[in-house]
């Protein structure tokens, strides 16, 4: 007999054998038809596994993540399955879950693909989902599996197997499909009601521009058709959203082959909306006691490998900058960290000045692959709200608390209400991926699980999320589409002040080492812009938004009206201008709703009359007409209730 453990602490004892299944069916016949995948002992397990030790059990339904991932790891199977009937010889690589759906990346060879092509091989893996086949692991020897592949001519396949230990090799079988795999399925394929292809895109072989390039074909899949009907709806919502339709209608940002590819433009209107931002931060900033700084944009190489840097992203940098100076060689700078550990080390402090706040938006540049670059998601020079704090490990705790606390203010008053706080710490099985020692690791890693409970904070905690030089406490917030997206970070770090050599003298007038807090409430502001877009479809809060309102002179003859209107709104620091174009009041409103300004001021005889507005906001509410004094207080209050207090 064995021991199963249930997540709310329940031990069921059962033959040794039972599988997953056979526990939900003992528990109730309801959770038994909902369960598609499970983990025990903290590892992925068929529901058909038998069990044959003591161990935790979970199991995971259609609402769990754990779930989708196995439901759509397994429609990739299927996909993959369409493919390799439909177009002869092609050669499958990988096929992954991700966070909406999965891919498959396969070499096509002579076959080529299009979107057209998607209603007949959707089509096809239907027919297969149909069959019901259930999903069976075999371990296989490294030989026969090497083998398998070496017969079908696929050195991708070849590649991988290569890589494994005997031993540790699993296929798995469905209907007529086979594919290398290391498991974690629906039961069957009978529960992939609905499916759809997404789109195509190039990616080379484990991300290398020195590998071929592959075809990778996105999917989801759902158990029910009004599921993927929904999902669907939200797509085309989001594609009205995408911030780089809104950043070019808007005006915002632009991007130049010229200058550069991952290199993002800012416009006017841009430009000031970031400048708003940092004026936000910074306000905040120094009311928390920060000081700023200003670094420079290259530093040089022995800088990077000192902080470790170098060996963990000099691959992933620009090539270094070398000077006529033999042996000279500059970087341009991937972190502001480094800079800002030199900063710190310019004279000596004692404890009674700790802590030093010292923040900078300071740019830095990354040589991400050409086919991961997105819009401002995804670039290779982007600007850091950064900051960071030298403290004494008795200050850490309240420090950290602090830093909870601004990250809260800016996510409240920019609309983002709904998140979870992810505490990244350590993967325990890949050491090689950290720097510094374990007992300040444990520190660390402890310091922060301790903030995110005093704080009252919902928080998980996620293995092997952690950077390489210290554990981090990240926001993980839901847009208005119920995308997640990381904003805002928190890193403690014992690491760097040890490789940069920082001390402070304690009140025993002995030198101590001062504790390092990172942290950026925005991540970069151009990745934050694109997610405040995306979040809000150009719609920002009202102190943010460019342009506040738009004055629309019925004719020429209210054009002076409208120009005094305008200097008294300028006055109260409301951002408007005067549309005094040559065109209808009508098409003037159709453009301003399109260009998202909140307020539309309409002006004509009778409101010259009695000094005052039409007002229309966007969306298309009539607000009547009331007194500029009246507009002006609107104004103040609605940015009062959306601007929070810090």
């Amino acid at each position: 007999m064995i021991e199963i453990t249930l997540p709310d602490g329940t031990v069921k004892t059962y033959e040794k054998g039972v599988t997953p299944m056979d526990v939900a069916r003992d528990i109730s016949e309801g959770l038994a038809r909902n369960v598609i995948s499970a983990k025990f002992d903290d590892v992925t397990v068929e529901t058909v596994t038998p069990l044959k030790k003591d161990g935790k059990l979970v199991l995971f339904t259609w609402n769990d993540d754990e779930g989708k991932k196995a439901f759509w790891h397994s429609s990739s199977h299927v996909v993959a399955q369409a493919i390799e009937e439909l177009y002869p010889g092609v050669k499958l690589t990988i096929g992954p879950a991700i966070e909406n759906g999965f891919y498959y990346d396969i070499d096509f060879g002579e076959h080529s693909i299009s979107e057209k092509d998607f209603p007949r091989i959707e089509q096809r893996a239907l027919e297969i989902a149909r069959g019901k086949h259930p999903y069976q692991m075999r371990e296989v020897s490294k030989k026969d599996a090497l083998e398998y592949y070496k017969k079908q001519g696929n050195e991708y396949k070849v590649e991988l197997i290569s890589a494994l230990e005997d031993g540790t090799i699993t296929f798995c079988d469905h209907d007529t499909f086979t594919d290398l795999c290391r498991g974690g399925h629906i039961p069957n394929t009978g529960f992939i009601k609905a499916l759809k292809l997404l789109s195509v895109a190039g990616a080379y072989w484990r991300g290398d521009e020195k590998n071929p390039q592959l075809t990778r074909v996105y999917g989801i899949s759902f158990p029910k058709q009004k599921d993927l009907t929904e999902y669907l709806a939200l797509l085309e919502e989001a594609k009205k959203r995408d911030h780089r339709k809104l950043g070019k209608e808007l005006e915002l940002f632009t991007f130049s082959q010229k200058v550069g590819q991952g290199l993002p433009l800012w416009l006017p209107k841009g430009a000031a909306l970031r400048e708003r931002l940092e004026q936000f931060l910074k306000k905040a900033q120094k009311k928390a006691g920060y000081e700023m700084v200003i670094s420079p944009h290259i530093g040089q190489k022995e800088l990077y490998v000192t902080s470790g840097h170098y060996a963990k992203y000099g691959e992933d940098s620009f090539q270094p900058i070398r000077t006529p100076k033999e042996d000279e060689e500059f970087l341009l700078k991937p972190m502001n960290c480094p800079h800002h550990c030199e900063i710190y080390n310019a004279r000596p402090f004692s404890y009674r000045e700790l802590p030093k706040r010292y923040a900078e938006f300071g740019t830095v540049y990354r040589y991400e692959q050409s086919g991961e670059l997105h819009g401002l998601t995804r670039v290779r020079g982007f600007t850091q709200d950064d900051a960071h704090i030298f403290c004494t490990q008795d200050q850490l705790d309240q420090e950290f608390k602090n830093v909870i606390d601004l990250s809260l203010y800016v996510l409240g008053s920019l609309g983002f209400e709904n998140f979870t706080a992810q505490v990244s710490v350590r993967d325990p099985e890949k050491p090689e991926k950290y720097i510094g020692s374990v007992d300040n690791w444990e520190k660390a890693e402890q310091a922060i699980i301790n903030a995110a409970e005093e704080k009252g904070l919902k928080y998980v905690v996620v293995p092997g999320e952690a950077a390489f030089y210290g554990p981090k406490l990240d926001f993980m917030v839901k847009d208005a589409l119920g995308r997640n997206w990381q904003l805002g970070t928190i890193q403690v770090d014992y690491n760097l002040p040890e490789r940069f050599d920082l001390t402070y003298k304690g009140s025993d007038n002995e030198l101590h080492r001062p504790v390092m807090i990172h942290r950026a409430p925005f991540g970069s502001m151009e990745r934050f812009v694109a997610l405040l877009l995306e979040h809000s479809g150009g719609n920002f809060p009202l102190w943010l938004t460019p342009q506040q309102a738009i004055l629309l002179p019925v004719s020429e003859k209210h054009e002076k009206y409208a120009e005094k209107v305008l200097k008294s709104l300028e006055n109260h620091e409301i951002r408007a201008l005067v549309d005094n174009r040559n065109e209808t009041v009508g098409k003037k409103i159709r453009e301003a709703e399109m260009n998202k300004i909140p307020f539309m001021l309409i002006v004509g005889e009778n409101e010259e009359a009695k000094g005052t507005l039409s007002v229309r906001r966007h969306g298309g509410e009539d607000l009547g007409e009331i007194s500029l004094e009246a507009f002006t207080d609107l104004v103040q209050k609605e940015i009062n209730s959306t601007l929070k207090s810090f």
